[in-house]
């Protein structure tokens, strides 16, 4: 146990070197957005390609691998709506069910990952992000416009969550990527190498960003303090991320290797580890931006990165 927390603590570490900087102002919200451009424009975009220009084609789009975490995902959104529509209606309750089924893959997951399992883990991971960003994301999306906006309201909701997706670099960064890979194209030498340094920053930036953003949100909520949230309305999702999910995708892949589908156990443990991880920080933004109770969803955040620590650790310890 004590070999793996070696390996997880310095990205819980960072996550909290962030979250102390912005609440004790050092680094000024105003700087946050400027972070988070970096990451998503820059660093991990870069990080992405570079994982997936060296991860075999057949790795990046295994078919299995796409079963079983698209039925988890539906699973888990299906659920989390079921339980709490009738008392926070379709919007809250629908940004409830992707944070429940969107891992943090991109800002914490792939780096983690690959220290954790070696760089075979990048494949599974990152098709993980593709299910997350396009399917889910746009399915969540979908479900929240339900609230009296009529089948008008859906259909300009999904348009905005294509609009959003087309202009996320991520999903592109493993397109070119996956077509790099393919066609085994290699960047020339001083282009490659200025990927590299911007690859090779994007997991300490990310990391702390996150500390950064969930600071904002936890500052945000207490000037904020007449909206107030019970805990049982983000304590149970929180630990349905934590625990419920990745033992959904365990039992689901053991159910499609006796079914005969041709997964491996190595991808098996890859996406149940992805599956392990705290809630995405990104559904916060989202939720801010589709009218959603954004304080309810920043404490999800919050209470699944906070325990995931010790929770992903214990996952990795059973598993690897």
């Amino acid at each position: 146990m004590l070999s793996i927390l070696a390996i997880t603590f310095p990205f819980f570490a960072l996550v909290l070197c962030g979250y102390l900087a912005a609440r004790g102002g050092v680094l000024p919200q105003a700087a946050i957005p400027g972070l988070n451009a970096f990451v998503l424009f820059f660093a991990l975009p870069c990080m992405l390609f570079r994982f997936g220009a060296r991860t075999p084609i057949a790795d990046l789009l295994d078919p299995a691998v796409a079963a079983v975490y698209i039925a988890c995902a539906l699973v888990m959104v299906a659920g989390a709506v079921a339980l709490s529509r009738r008392r926070l209606g379709w919007n809250d309750a629908a940004f409830g069910a992707l944070v429940a089924a969107f891992p943090n893959t991109g800002f914490m997951g792939v780096p983690l990952l690959v220290a954790l399992l070696g760089t075979a883990a990048a494949g599974p991971a990152i098709f993980t992000m593709l299910v997350d960003m396009v399917l889910t994301t746009s399915l969540c999306i979908a479900l929240s416009r339900l609230d009296g906006a009529g089948a008008h309201g859906v259909a300009v909701a999904l348009r905005r969550a294509l609009r959003g997706m087309l202009t996320n670099p991520m999903p592109w960064a493993i397109a070119l990527g996956a077509v790099a890979s393919a066609a085994r194209f290699t960047l020339p030498g001083p282009v490659d190498r200025t990927v590299a340094l911007l690859a090779d920053a994007a997991s300490p930036v990310a990391l702390f960003t996150i500390g950064a953003v969930l600071a904002r949100s936890q500052m945000q909520a207490v000037a904020h303090a007449s909206e107030r949230v019970a805990p049982r309305d983000y304590v149970p999702i929180a630990l349905a991320k934590l625990f419920l999910h990745p033992l959904l995708v365990w039992a689901a892949g053991h159910a499609a290797t006796a079914a005969g589908l041709p997964l491996t156990p190595f991808a098996h443990t890859a996406l149940v580890l992805a599956a392990a991880l705290p809630s995405a920080s990104n559904v916060s933004l989202l939720a801010e931006r589709f009218g959603a109770h954004n304080g309810r969803i920043a404490r999800i955040i919050l209470v699944s990165t906070a325990l995931a620590f010790l929770s992903f650790s214990g996952a990795v310890a059973l598993l690897v």
